[in-house]
């Protein structure tokens, strides 16, 4: 196991990589852990839980609402969990997301860990406190920013993960060499994504970069005020058409990303072969690039982002592979991007 302690605003995370996770939990009381989980990790790990409280959830976005929610609340409530109660939320980024919120808001705060079990959860969703639920079908509207006292990087939740998440979550990295780190671009058009899926060793690296990467921009800005809308590239266009056709998260961000290629070309601040670039590696790791659905919904859908201001949204373009830019663009100029896609 290597730990490694990040300082944030408020507190400090302890990053746990290569750890296992029932090794971990021995150090605390039973009596003050619940587990929160989906039917998907419980049914190939319960036995890793036996003798803990669990609270069991119906795996997917579908439970990501406040009705979910309250339904975790109730449960708690039922277990009489106090405010010395440790959450600790098992599972990939629908349960982190639920898991951070209900610990931010049950009786005004309690100890969170969070334990990601997929390459989304492990190399996005558990980092940066970021929280969220949606409503209405709105991916995230409402939610807090709360960091876990620490993050467990469990690798040997990898063995059952189906492919089809393996793909999401590459989606994810591809997100973060496109707005960051040139070198791990490259890196990853010399492999496969089977090569990682059958090597250990490859992977793990890979998650840690991912997640130092991602925790440097939100140290720098915890809050979301400036660069940390980096890490939305691709999810303005991706969310909509997520939300509107329940395309898994990865596949619809990559959608999202392509299309944010194309915008960043037509401003005249991106090469139409560096832009190609992106597509084509996007599709090397089985991720769709090609715009489909109806563009009027998408646009409405769009408008709905917790990015836009008044007349405005702010977008995230590429100057380069490696070099993300935040663009206050307006939106009937986005509008027609849009439209032309």
């Amino acid at each position: 196991m290597k730990e490694q302690v990040f300082t944030f605003s408020n507190n400090q995370v302890s990053y746990l990589f290569d750890a296992h996770v029932t090794e971990y939990l021995q150090q605390f009381e039973k009596d003050r852990l619940i587990i929160l989980t989906d039917e998907n990790i419980y049914m190939h790990y319960a036995g890793l839980f036996s003798g803990l409280h669990c609270v069991v959830q119906k795996a997917g976005e579908s439970s990501k609402t406040q009705a979910g929610i309250d339904r975790i609340i109730d449960q708690l409530l039922q277990q009489e969990a106090t405010r010395n109660a440790i959450l600790v939320a098992v599972g990939g980024g629908v349960i982190t997301d639920m898991g951070g919120f209900i610990a931010s808001i049950y009786k005004r705060g309690i100890k969170l860990i969070l334990v990601p079990t997929s390459i989304l959860a492990m190399t996005d969703a558990a980092i940066g406190g970021k929280n969220g639920i949606n409503v209405k079908g709105y991916k995230n509207m409402v939610g807090t920013v709360y960091q876990p006292a620490a993050i467990v990087f469990d690798y040997s939740f990898l063995k059952t993960l189906p492919k089809q998440e393996w793909i999401n979550g590459f989606a994810e990295i591809i997100k973060h060499a496109c707005i960051k780190d040139e070198a791990m671009f490259i890196s990853l058009q010399q492999q496969q994504l089977e090569n990682f899926m059958d090597n250990p060793e490859l992977i793990s690296l890979l998650i840690e970069q991912n997640a130092r990467l991602k925790t440097e921009i939100v140290q720098g800005d915890e809050y979301e005020k400036k660069e940390r809308k980096l890490l939305n590239f691709g999810h303005t266009v991706g969310h909509a058409i997520e939300n509107l056709y329940q395309l898994p998260h990865g596949q619809a961000i990559s959608i999202g990303m392509a299309a944010a290629c194309k915008f960043s070309e037509e401003m005249n601040m991106f090469y139409s072969s560096e832009k190609e670039k992106v597509i084509s590696l996007l599709n090397q790791y089985h991720l769709q690039t090609d715009f489909f659905g109806d563009k009027e919904k998408i646009w409405d859908t769009m408008l709905r982002d917790k990015k836009r201001e008044k007349d405005t949204l702010d977008f995230i373009l590429l100057n380069k592979i490696g070099e993300g830019r935040i663009s206050s663009i307006g939106l009937e100029q986005l509008k027609e991007m849009v439209f032309s896609l």
